[in-house]
């Protein structure tokens, strides 16, 4: 047979499976498609993918596995960050006969029988996080015996192996080292909808020389994008509920934080709007289901973080509004882009507050470790005998532990990395680092540059959509025609009902923070108070309640304008502590006493309030708890041993005949919880009885 009736013969092949997989006896190709998979078949390519959201990239890599799976090749191994897509993509393969399985965080009983299946070659692909490419038992028992037999590599949204783009993940550094253990005639395909010049010439730097790119155009139709500037958070929840409900179909709400996924689907919920929250912290079990939910259109909308997003494959999306403005022109493409892939018309509707600001600089602040904790890390791993875990750099590290991974990370992924780590601690290595500060100020430069130009859409006088392809450097752009300015009227009217927006303001109000306590100690932290291990039940708090989180709508504004600016809390906000514990929180026992945290710095502030509450509650107050040192303040310890060390012997209780009752532990601010904690089982050691914490405003939400 020759040449030129092969090829003929694969391209009658991969339009069947093409339609099989679409479940479509009239589909075809869409122009660029076939090329890229004729490409990777019979040249073995690497490419450089860049096609929007809906275009068809994992079809692709799919039909290319099979046919490749039908020539005897290896399996697929398919790079992907996000579990959602993961999911997607698993089911998305059955159509055309193939076996694809995974190793992730949310399977570990699976893991032995997908070894073994990967291992017999029963798999057609395996898919994997980035993060798995870190463990060393994966490396030695699984990836390293198929190496040799991999019959195309994926890596998809690329544009995170990039540290200028928008969701860089330090786990995609060691992809170049996986390749670099691999044939070099596999063929290799990367894919992203969302990298501009910059990015992709950083992939290509990565990638290699050879990574031809192909790009097609951003322009989405069908999808109409609008912007509404309502900066007030009450405002925005009135427009949702008056609203949503007139857009047909089902769709995504975007927020910036997983407090306001939380508080934005209750209030939709309270309105008789089928909203779900979805975020990170959810177990596997229920981010499953709430996507099953989406995807079946059994929920009006899903009020989702960023963990909902890459990936997530629902044709008909029927809307995509942003709750808040993200911090990228990119970012905003990659989720607004989950909207309208099979179906005529679709909205985006991008809503902006006044906190989008402080938020987004939040996280370009948090994105990189200062230099002087990563100096801090490495010391202490120079100086440990033995290495150390996690836990016990908390110890010798004033940081978080998140910012502990988020450094240790960072390190072991560095060419050549100064850390190593075996099972779970961390050893120093005989390397220099010094972390490159130009390069990091570059990206923060970057990212403010990138959030200027997100409030500069937000303000845009031009169309829409070909504002978004130009800022991702689409050669394309043109004008959508569509869009809100396009048409030179609101898609979606921008109204809202003002009873709705007080009835908003009252929900804000009234959205109280549970106080979990808490269940152990810190290590060796409070040793010498004889406490290690677990809190004995009768020192541990009883579950406790903030009034609202530290600046936030509602009452959050009045704690920080008392603290900062009156010098005293106002008798509204004593009403509304008193409206909680009577009408909402209902402690039992119910409290017979008052007391509260002393501070040296502001003696008079909070046994003021204390005093106040304790006089409309009808309860004794009593001020029994002296403070005898004076302390670094809480808010500088980054974690929970540096936290409860630091208030080592800084109180004393002082008993008084009475105290045995049921006591109310006031706080104005309340974070770690440790001050409460110890100070709570001092009064119980001292012979109080059950102990409930509350506090005005919390930044701790869990």
């Amino acid at each position: 047979m020759t040449e030129t009736m092969e090829r003929e013969i694969q391209k009658i092949r991969l339009l069947n499976l093409l339609r099989i997989f679409l479940d479509d006896p009239k589909a075809d190709f869409r122009p660029g498609q076939r090329k890229i998979i004729e490409l990777l078949l019979n040249k073995r390519e690497k490419i450089l993918l860049i096609q929007r959201t809906g275009w068809g990239k994992s079809i692709v890599y799919f039909l290319t596995t099979k046919i490749l799976r039908d020539q005897n090749s290896g399996p697929t191994l398919l790079i992907s960050p996000l579990l959602a897509l993961m999911r997607n993509q698993i089911l998305a393969t059955k159509n055309i006969g193939l076996r694809a399985d995974t190793i992730n965080s949310s399977n570990t009983n699976q893991w032995r029988q997908v070894k073994e299946n990967v291992l017999a070659n029963k798999v057609d692909i395996l898919l994997i996080s980035p993060e798995r490419l870190a463990n060393s038992d994966f490396r030695k028992e699984i990836l390293l015996p198929i190496s040799n037999r991999v019959g195309l590599f994926v890596v998809d949204e690329a544009h995170c192996i990039s540290d200028w783009g928008h969701d860089f993940r330090p786990d995609y550094r060691r992809i170049v080292r996986i390749l670099q253990a691999m044939p070099p005639n596999v063929p290799i395909l990367a894919t992203t909808a969302t990298a501009n010049k910059r990015v992709i010439k950083d992939i290509w730097t990565q990638l290699g020389k050879n990574l031809h790119v192909f790009r097609g155009h951003l322009m989405r139709e069908g999808l109409c994008l609008q912007n509404i500037k309502i900066s007030d958070k009450a405002c925005r929840m009135a427009w949702l509920v008056k609203h949503l409900s007139d857009i047909e179909g089902s769709g995504i709400i975007y927020v910036l934080t997983v407090k306001d996924a939380c508080r934005v689907a209750d209030w939709l919920k309270m309105h008789d709007i089928d909203a779900h929250a979805y975020y990170g912290a959810l177990n596997s079990d229920e981010r499953e289901r709430l996507e099953s939910a989406l995807l079946n259109n059994r929920v009006k909308a899903l009020v989702a973080t960023s963990a909902l997003g890459m990936g997530f494959d629902k044709p008909d999306i029927s809307f995509v509004i942003h709750f808040q403005r993200p911090g990228s022109v990119v970012h905003y493409y990659q989720q607004v882009g989950r909207a309208g892939r099979a179906i005529k018309k679709s909205y985006g509707i991008l809503l902006e507050g006044e906190e989008d600001q402080d938020i987004t600089d939040y996280f370009i602040k948090s994105a990189f470790p200062p230099r002087a904790h990563i100096k801090e890390a490495l010391d202490a791993l120079e100086h440990a005998e033995d290495g150390l875990s996690i836990t016990e750099m908390e110890r010798e590290v004033n940081c978080s532990r998140t910012q502990i991974r988020k450094v240790m990370k960072i390190l072991e992924t560095e060419t050549p990395s100064p850390v190593s780590k075996i099972e779970k601690k961390y050893y120093a290595n005989p390397v220099e680092y010094e972390p490159d500060r130009k390069k990091i100020d570059a990206l923060i430069r970057i990212r403010k540059e990138e959030q200027a130009k997100m409030a500069e859409y937000m303000e845009s006088k031009q169309c829409l959509m070909e504002f978004l392809a130009r800022e991702l450097d689409d050669p394309h752009a043109k004008k959508c025609g569509q869009c809100a300015f396009c048409r030179g009227k609101p898609l979606i009217p921008e109204t809202y009902d003002n009873g709705l927006v007080k009835d908003a303001l009252t929900f804000l109000k009234r959205i109280d923070f549970i106080l979990n306590p808490r269940k152990s100690w810190p290590r060796d932290a409070l040793a010498e108070m004889g406490w290690t291990g677990i809190i004995d039940h009768p020192l541990r708090l009883k579950p406790g309640r903030a009034l609202c989180m530290w600046g936030d709508a509602g009452w959050g504004e009045s704690v920080r304008r008392g603290k900062q600016v009156d010098g005293r809390y106002s008798d509204s906000l004593v009403d509304a502590a008193v409206e909680m514990v009577l009408k909402r929180w209902h402690p039992i026992p119910f409290p017979g006493w008052v007391t509260c945290v002393p501070s040296l710095r502001h003696p008079v502030l909070v046994p003021d309030f204390a005093r106040r509450l304790a006089r409309r509650l009808g309860l004794k107050f009593v001020p029994c708890i002296e403070k005898v040192c004076h302390t670094t303040p809480q808010k500088l310890m980054q974690n929970s041993y540096q936290q409860a060390k630091n208030l080592l012997s800084a109180f004393r209780v002082k008993s008084w005949n009475g105290m045995d009752g049921t006591v109310l532990l006031f706080d104005d601010m309340v974070d770690s919880r440790w001050t409460l904690t110890i100070i709570g089982a001092m009064l119980r050691e001292s012979g109080s009885g059950p102990v409930f914490p509350l506090a005005l405003s919390t930044t701790y939400s869990k």
